[in-house]
């Protein structure tokens, strides 16, 4: 079988035989694999001049909602996926990371972005920048879609998730992309993509997928693209380096393999709780996939005196992992994903044996349950020891992409985070540790080396995603040898596919511009109370200004006697005068109280609840005699989604409300939010 790729909305054969890729377990033909034939320049056009026009006219939460219904697709059919998993050689849990886990960004990336961007094709970062004496120059930063596409340059051992983990935050930000699946497992990724395009949730144009090399692809690319790459090290260094790349100054974003340890902290005793997690951890990340993660723990970093009762029982959690068909009862370890990175693997230990001394595992002949160890592509739970880890080079330098690991001691804590720097950078580090201070210490002491560091200790361990597992909302990436880059962090890498503009004129201007109200900018007022106005009347800037109210004495002990706030500047007369205020003051939350009572229209209408409050700053304080009066201005609208037939269509209106007093001088500041219904879905 010839698997196909999708490129200008059609599917595709290579016009070549193509590279055999075999499976994992039984050696068996799975398909042949080319791109031969394909015209890079009609496949980068179809994304610019249709993928991308189609979803930059989508707002966030349109991109976000497709985003949720292909995870909700894609998770009706994971028994098929995980079918097909299995070929490369992962057990059940295996396929749960790859295949699930990878949904379950989609669901985070739908989420967060209908929950934190707004309804619009372009965001408002940050608040507006004063750039004139008297304000009517002023400036902001937008950040709108860039015009180009998305290459997606995937490694081998996540064909699912290291596909959806890059384009969730890619579409999201109103960019197409062009997915490239590592060779061996491209099979499993085509699945998936082919049940995306046949869902037709995305518009045309907005997911390719190439099966194959990549051929002059990097060549027709230019300033409005990105590329991401997983991998090795070595490839990413060559693919960053690409003349086009460096001469078009375009994005690349690399997540390659590192040598990750894990540091078991000095106080902790064999036998304890931290010290039975570390043994459990240092295990797990050497079995799932095989150890073929680019998260792996390949240097596990143990007190001298503990390396004796770590390598014994390690050694003993190991011998108990069975090697064999994932498809049998009772393997907990399947294959490495072909017989090529079987050899990888074996030179890859041969050369780490000639500095460190081998304690578990390392031969070639070894047991397989359920398969035929010369036709599958199996490799057995190695584990080596440096004594002197300072004065090897090789386990800092060399790794092996599989089920192998090595032991290295040191002797204090300082010691520790040495070695831990000579992988040079890393996506993750771990650190075992019961003891607060000395996780602090290890923390502060390897940050600057890792992308991501998880503390472990009993009290979080059951919570725990371990070790190996990066989070939509956490960065995943690490500097040196890692990649230098970050993928994932939520939000960030939404943005990593936008252009970042700043903006300056006269706020009226800019209001206009962005949808949000600036400081400064023209206010727009109407005989209407604003609360009286469904969402779609509500104009940017619509302002009220307020009647005014002096504040009296028996305010504040009114305030105090409701709330229970009896604190010294607002009840005692001689302290006051003797605190930063020199006299009484109202309380901050009566003020705003206060306020809302003067700017509420109380009866019955359009605004549905009160939905929160943002950046309150109380600027001055408010004494008694003072006179207080509020400005209200629409801020920003957010049209909302309706949960359900029966839910009132709404939208959240964002307002500013500054409060005054009798000098014009601002006292307090801030946002509130109303939800606002809307006359029409």
């Amino acid at each position: 079988m010839k698997l196909k790729s999708y490129v200008g909305g059609q599917w595709v054969e290579g016009n070549d035989s193509g590279r055999e890729v075999l499976n994992a377990v039984t050696g068996e033909s799975v398909c042949s694999v080319s791109s031969s034939g394909i015209d890079f320049g009609d496949v980068v056009r179809h994304a610019r001049q249709k993928g991308g026009p189609a979803l930059r006219k989508m707002t966030f939460h349109e991109r976000a909602n497709a985003l949720k219904e292909i995870a909700k697709l894609l998770m009706a059919q994971k028994e098929e996926f995980y079918r097909i998993s299995a070929w490369t050689g992962a057990t059940r849990t295996d396929g749960w990371v790859d295949i699930e886990g990878g949904i379950s960004t989609l669901f985070t990336y739908s989420s967060l972005v209908r929950r934190e961007l707004p309804n619009e094709t372009f965001l408002v970062e940050d608040d507006a920048q004063r750039l004139s004496a008297k304000g009517s120059f002023i400036g902001r930063h937008i950040l709108v879609p860039k015009e180009g596409v998305a290459v997606h340059i995937n490694a081998f051992n996540f064909p699912c998730w290291g596909m959806l983990e890059k384009i969730a935050p890619s579409l999201a930000a109103g960019m197409p992309v062009i997915v490239k699946p590592a060779t061996v497992s491209a099979y499993l990724t085509e699945a998936m993509v082919r049940a995306i395009v046949d869902s037709r949730l995305l518009p045309e144009g907005a997911i390719q997928l190439v099966c194959g090399g990549v051929g002059d692809l990097l060549d027709r690319l230019d300033e409005q693209d990105v590329v991401t790459f997983t991998g090795s090290a070595s490839t990413g260094q060559k693919l960053r380096t690409h003349p086009n790349i460096v001469a078009n100054s375009i994005p690349f974003t690399m997540e390659a393999d590192s040598l990750n340890c894990s540091i078991l902290g000095e106080t902790v005793e064999p036998g304890s709780a931290e010290f039975d997690l570390f043994i459990k951890e240092v295990a797990r990340e050497m079995t799932v996939k095989a150890g073929q993660k680019c998260t792996a723990i390949r240097r596990a970093i143990v007190p001298r005196n503990r390396a004796d009762a770590v390598a014994d029982a390690l050694s003993a959690r190991l011998t108990k992992t069975t090697l064999g068909d994932p498809s049998v009862e009772g393997v907990r370890m399947g294959p490495l994903v072909g017989r090529d990175q079987v050899d990888d693997v074996w030179s890859q230990v041969d050369k780490l044996r000639e500095s460190c001394e081998l304690i578990h595992g390392g031969q070639r002949e070894f047991d397989v349950v359920g398969a035929d160890a010369s036709k599958g592509a199996f490799f057995p739970t190695t584990l080596l020891y440096a004594d002197q880890p300072l004065k090897a080079d090789a386990p800092h330098s060399i790794e092996a992409f599989g089920p192998v690991s090595t032991l290295m001691a040191y002797d204090d804590i300082d010691q520790a985070i040495a070695i831990a720097k000579l992988g040079k950078g890393s996506l993750v580090g771990s650190i075992v540790t019961g003891d607060n201070r000395e996780a602090r210490d290890l923390v502060l002491g390897c940050a600057s080396y890792h992308g991501r560091l998880l503390v472990l200790n009993a009290d979080c361990a059951k919570e725990s995603t371990g070790h190996g597992s990066p989070l939509p909302t956490l960065v995943h990436g690490g500097p040196g040898r890692a990649g230098g880059g970050e993928e994932l962090g939520g939000l960030r890498a939404v943005k990593h596919y936008m252009q970042r503009t700043a903006i300056q004129g006269n706020p009226t201007t800019l209001t206009a511009i962005t949808n949000e109200f600036n400081p400064g900018s023209e206010q727009i007022t109407d005989a209407v109370h604003p609360f009286r106005k469904y969402f779609e009347d509500l104009q940017i800037g619509e302002t009220l200004i307020t009647h005014r109210r002096t504040v009296t004495e028996a305010d504040i002990v009114n305030f105090g006697c409701l709330s229970g706030d009896h604190f010294y500047a607002h009840f005692d007369e001689i302290a006051a005068k003797d605190s930063m205020f020199g006299k009484r003051v109202a309380h901050g939350y009566f003020v705003i109280s206060a306020a809302a009572g003067m700017f509420v229209e109380p009866s019955p209408g359009p605004v549905l609840a009160n939905y929160g409050m943002e950046n309150l700053r109380f600027v001055e304080p408010v004494g008694i005699g003072d006179t207080i009066q509020v400005r209200l201005t629409c801020k920003q609208k957010i049209k909302k989604d309706r949960r359900s037939e029966e839910e009132q269509p709404n939208g959240v209106v964002v307002w500013d409300v500054e409060v005054r007093n009798q000098e014009d001088t601002p006292v307090a500041i801030y946002n509130i939010l109303t939800l606002v219904a809307r006359k029409e879905d």
